[in-house]
C-alpha cells in the first residue's frame, strides 16, 4: 500500500450499483459516474459542506440501506460532519430508475455550525459538454437560452438554476434543482474535469452559520432521455512542441541546503530552479544572499526568480522593485529571468468579490522591467490558472507567462486526482487564448498544495491521509505520484510549454530524500527536454508521452494495464 500511495491508509472503498442500463458507483456518501448505456450523464452528486477555508468537511458516512420497490432502486445512508461545536447531521435519500435518479437531502444542524457551503453539489463531465448548447430555467420560471462555455471563462456560466438542459453524446439530460439557490461554475479554472452546480451564491457573505436545530431540505432530480447528438471532437493544439526544460521549487531556506550539498540537483538533474523571493517576509537581502550561495555552488542549472512584491501603498512598486533590485545585485545573485507578482494576487477574488488594494498590474510590471532591465521577465500569478484568468496579466508588456496547478482544491480521492488530467489540456487551450504564442511556464504543479489562495492557510495533514489542500499528500512518495507527473506532462506537452515545475527539491513536495519512483521518473522526464513531442496523450487509464527517442508511459489506475502495474510506468525507446 505504502509503495502504490505513500501511506498505510487504503483508498476509500467504491461501490458498483446497477440497474438495467443505469450504473453509477457510491464511495464516501457521494453518487459518482452516473452512466446510462455506457455514457456517462453526471459525473457526481454530493452533499458536501465546506469550512471557512473552503476545505472540504470529511464526512461521517453510515450504512447504505436499499431496497426494491416495483421498477425503481431506493438508497439512503446517513453522513454527520463536524466543524468545532457544531455539527451537521443529513440523511441521503436515492431513487434510481431506468429514466431518472431522485436524489434528496435532510439535515439539521445541532449547535452552531459554521460553513462556507452545505448543501448538494452537482458536477457534470466536461468532455463532450463543454461549448454545448444549454437550456436554463430560472426560479422565476424564464428560461434561458445559452452554451456551456467552449474556452474557461472566470465567472459562473449560469445563476439562479432552477433547471438545467442539454444534450450530448446521444442523451438530452435535464437536472433539477430545489432547496435553494442554485449556480454553475467553470471547475476546470481549478483542475477538475466537471462543470459544478452549487447551492448558496458566492456573492452572499460568507462564512455563515447554520443556528442550532436549523434544518436543510434539497433535491436533485436528473432524467434523461435518447436524442441525436453525437459526441463533439476534442480541439488539438496544432503548434509543433517540445518536451519543456524542469525545474524545481527553491526557497532561501532550500538555497542554504543546496549550498551545502549541491549533489543533490543528481537526484533530478532539473535545467532550472524556481528561487521563491517573498517580500512580505523580510529580509529580501537576506534570501537574495542564500540564493546567492547556492549558486555559487550549483553550476550547470539556471536559477529563475520568483518575487512576491509587497505592493502595500507604502512605496511605490518602483521604489519597492529598485530596491530589491540593488539586494540581488549586493548579493550577487544573477538570476537567468525573473516573474513578477503581487502578494495580494496570490489570494483569490471570487466575482462579484472586491479586489484587494494594489497597483496596476501595468504599473507593476513597468517597474519591474526598469529594476532588471537585462532579465526576461514574466507575469500571471504564483497561484492557479483560476486567478490568472480572473486578473489577466498585460501580455504584450512579458517576456513569458505563468501559474500553477493543483488537483486537491476541492477533491482529494485517488479518482478525482487523475481525473483533473482532463481538465489540463482545456486549462492549456483556455491560456493560450489569452497568452498567445508568449513562451508559457507551469509551475508549481504538485499534488500537495503550496499556498492555499481560497483560505488562511493549507489544510494540515499529520496521519498522511487524502486532504484537500493540503500541503503535504503522501501520494507524491508513491507511485501514484510518478504516474501523476507522467499524465501531467503527456496533457500539458501538446501545447508547447516552455518550463514546468511539478517539484520542489526538499520538503513535503519535494525529490531529495523522496522514496518513491518520482525523482527517477523526474530525471528521465529532465533528459527528454528539449525533444520533439511525436505522441502526447492521456487516455484509456494510461498516460503516454514519445518523442523521436524515448516513450514514456504510467498506468493512471490502481489495476495492471498492458503490461504494466497499478500506476507503474515504463521507459524505452520508441519502435
Amino acid at each position: 500500500m505504502r509503495d502504490l500511495y505513500g501511506t498505510e491508509e487504503p483508498p476509500a472503498p467504491i461501490e458498483t450499483v446497477t440497474h438495467g442500463d443505469v450504473a453509477l458507483t457510491l464511495q464516501a456518501g457521494a453518487l459518482r459516474h452516473l452512466r446510462v448505456g455506457g455514457v456517462e450523464v453526471i459525473r457526481s452528486i454530493a452533499f458536501l459542506a465546506r469550512d471557512r477555508d473552503w476545505g472540504t468537511l470529511v464526512a461521517n458516512v453510515g450504512v447504505v440501506e436499499r431496497r426494491h420497490d416495483g421498477d425503481a432502486l431506493h438508497l439512503s445512508w446517513p453522513l454527520r460532519f463536524v466543524n468545532g461545536a457544531g455539527r451537521l447531521d443529513v440523511t441521503v435519500h436515492v431513487t434510481l430508475q431506468a429514466d431518472g435518479v431522485t436524489v434528496t437531502g435532510e439535515g439539521r444542524a445541532h449547535g452552531a455550525f459554521e460553513t462556507n457551503r452545505a448543501g448538494f453539489t452537482v458536477l457534470h463531465p466536461i468532455e463532450g459538454v463543454a461549448g454545448c448548447p444549454a437550456r436554463v430555467t430560472h426560479a422565476d420560471g424564464r428560461v434561458e437560452e445559452s452554451r456551456f462555455p467552449e474556452l474557461i471563462e472566470p465567472w459562473q456560466p449560469f445563476m439562479d438554476i432552477a433547471a438545467l438542459e442539454h444534450e450530448a453524446n446521444g442523451l438530452r439530460v435535464r437536472c433539477a434543482l430545489s432547496g435553494d439557490t442554485f449556480e454553475m461554475e467553470d471547475q476546470r479554472q481549478w483542475g477538475d474535469a466537471s462543470f459544478k452546480t452549487y447551492n448558496r451564491p458566492l456573492a452572499l457573505p460568507w462564512p455563515y452559520e447554520l443556528p442550532d436545530g436549523e434544518e436543510v431540505q434539497q433535491a436533485v432530480e436528473v432524467s434523461w432521455t435518447a436524442c441525436k447528438t453525437k459526441a463533439r471532437p476534442v480541439a488539438r493544439p496544432l503548434t509543433p512542441a517540445h518536451v519543456p526544460e524542469l525545474a524545481l521549487v527553491l526557497t532561501a531556506q532550500d538555497a542554504k541546503c543546496l549550498a551545502a550539498w549541491p549533489d543533490d540537483l543528481k537526484v533530478v538533474k532539473p535545467q532550472r530552479l524556481l528561487c521563491h523571493v517573498d517580500a512580505t517576509l523580510g529580509d529580501v537581502a537576506g534570501q537574495m544572499r542564500a540564493f546567492a550561495a547556492a549558486q555559487a555552488a550549483a553550476v550547470g542549472v539556471a536559477f529563475d526568480l520568483e518575487l512576491i512584491g509587497r505592493f502595500d501603498g507604502l512605496q511605490t512598486p518602483a521604489e519597492e522593485l529598485s530596491g530589491h533590485a540593488r539586494a540581488m545585485a549586493q548579493s550577487g545573485f544573477a538570476p537567468a529571468s525573473v516573474f513578477g507578482c503581487p502578494s495580494v494576487d496570490r489570494q483569490s477574488t471570487p466575482p462579484g468579490s472586491q479586489w484587494p488594494a494594489c497597483p496596476p498590474l501595468e504599473e507593476v510590471h513597468a517597474a519591474i522591467e526598469t529594476a532588471f532591465p537585462d532579465l526576461p521577465h514574466g507575469g500571471g500569478m504564483a497561484s492557479l490558472f483560476t486567478e490568472l484568468n480572473r486578473k489577466r496579466p498585460p501580455v504584450d508588456m512579458l517576456d513569458f507567462i505563468s501559474h500553477g496547478l493543483c488537483p486537491i482544491v476541492h477533491a482529494a480521492d485517488d479518482l478525482s486526482v487523475m481525473e483533473t488530467l482532463e481538465a489540463v489540456p482545456h486549462i492549456a487551450r483556455s491560456a493560450r487564448a489569452i497568452i498567445g504564442d508568449r513562451p508559457y511556464r507551469i509551475g508549481p504543479a504538485t499534488i500537495a498544495m503550496r499556498q492555499n489562495p481560497y483560505g488562511t492557510r493549507t489544510i494540515p495533514n499529520p496521519d498522511g491521509g487524502r486532504v484537500c489542500m493540503s500541503n503535504d499528500d503522501p501520494r507524491h512518495r508513491g507511485a501514484f505520484g510518478a504516474a501523476y507527473a507522467v499524465g501531467l506532462l503527456a496533457a500539458l506537452a501538446p501545447f508547447d510549454i516552455a518550463v514546468w515545475t511539478p517539484a520542489s527539491l526538499y520538503g513535503p513536495r519535494g525529490v531529495v530524500g523522496n522514496p518513491g519512483p518520482l525523482p527517477t521518473v523526474l530525471r528521465a522526464m529532465s533528459a527528454m527536454a528539449g525533444q520533439r513531442i511525436v505522441r502526447a496523450e492521456v487516455t484509456c487509464g494510461q498516460a503516454i508521452l514519445e518523442t523521436d527517442r524515448v516513450l514514456l508511459r504510467a498506468n493512471l489506475t490502481d489495476r495492471p494495464i498492458d503490461g504494466l502495474m497499478p500506476f507503474g510506468h515504463d521507459i524505452r525507446q520508441p519502435r
